[in-house]
């Protein structure tokens, strides 16, 4: 027999927020699916830089609006993202009059703009802005990303967002966000970046963990860990793109068609598993996003190898509930 499945987000209700990545498409394609299922939604692509504002003075709101629009007439909270970041930032924002390289000044006074105008426009409506993605080095050796942002206006730009972003809405909730942010190396710059900024009276008011992980890792302990440490700059945390890839990064073959029994039953436990320990933590974590709302769309068909199908998510591309859904269920 077979069951009609509950509402993900009212499972957790009085715990935090359960949110997808969404995209207009997806809204057509399956907006109910998602009303039913999630609280808040994050724009997947369609307000960064490059789609918002893709020649200077040139707004384009159309499929961000659509968005907003979506949410407030399923009374859906959503998350901003993201104001900056080295990715999906078009070339002219980094250019000069003369072709050269923009001046410390001219960038910032763009930035002011692309932010004030964004984050003005969507005032009121947005519960927590990623601000700055990504900024933070993978590698041992370095702290932070090579990025045009850091060369034109060095560490300050990290700053100068964040104080941009609360001048146009005082009442959002600012977050850093990033990924690979439980591994050791990575999580200590990340908390070090943060203490810094709170230490200069930076308003920035939480840290955003990816969670792009695997059915095989990252270590539960290694999670609660990362939890703990930044919990306790005293600042909200979110989970901001969750999935649990079937595949480990190295993993690169290309011959299943539907993810194994195995692959289901692992994913499945690991679901439980991490939900159990974020559950623990709901006094400091109060949004849990999925970067997606089911397995027909996902970042990581494309990611890391190219066209091959991922399951990642808690339903299949049907909108079905997967085992891993029932247990979260079962367990809430």
């Amino acid at each position: 027999m077979n069951r009609e499945p509950l509402s993900l987000y009212q499972a957790f209700q009085g715990q935090f927020k359960i949110g997808a990545a969404v995209s207009t498409a997806t809204l057509r394609s399956s907006g109910d699916f998602i009303a039913k299922h999630y609280n808040s939604i994050t724009a997947e692509n369609q307000m960064k830089f490059e789609h918002v504002q893709p020649q200077e003075g040139l707004y384009t709101f159309e499929a961000a609006d659509a968005i907003f629009d979506f949410a407030a007439s399923h009374g859906i909270a959503v998350r901003g993202h993201t104001l900056v970041w080295h990715n999906q930032t078009p070339d002219w924002v980094f250019e000069g009059p003369d072709g050269g390289p923009a001046s410390k000044e001219l960038l910032l006074s763009r930035l002011k703009a692309h932010i004030h105008t964004v984050v003005g426009r969507y005032k009121g409506r947005v519960y927590a802005w990623d601000v700055v993605n990504e900024a933070i080095e993978d590698k041992q050796d370095l702290v932070m990303r090579n990025t045009k942002w850091l060369e034109l206006i060095g560490e300050d730009y990290l700053r100068h967002a964040f104080q941009m972003a609360h001048e146009a809405d005082p009442k959002a909730l600012l977050f850093y966000n990033d990924y690979n942010e439980i591994t050791p190396v990575k999580r200590d710059k990340i908390y070090n970046l943060v203490r810094s900024l709170l230490n200069q009276d930076v308003p920035i008011h939480g840290i955003g963990m990816q969670a792009h992980w695997s059915i095989y890792g990252p270590p539960l302990e290694e999670i609660k860990q990362a939890i703990e440490l930044y919990a306790s700059l005293g600042v909200q945390l979110h989970i901001t793109e969750m999935d649990l890839s079937m595949f480990v990064h190295e993993d690169t073959r290309t011959d299943l068609l539907a993810p194994t029994e195995q692959m289901l039953e692992l994913q499945q436990q690991r679901y439980e598993d991490i939900f159990r320990l974020l559950r623990s933590y709901s006094d400091v974590l109060t949004s849990v996003t999925f970067w997606g709302a089911a397995d027909d769309h996902t970042w990581l068909d494309q990611f890391p190898v190219r066209g091959r199908k991922n399951w990642p998510l808690l339903f299949q591309e049907d909108h079905t509930p997967k085992p891993a859904y029932w247990r979260l269920i079962e367990k809430s």
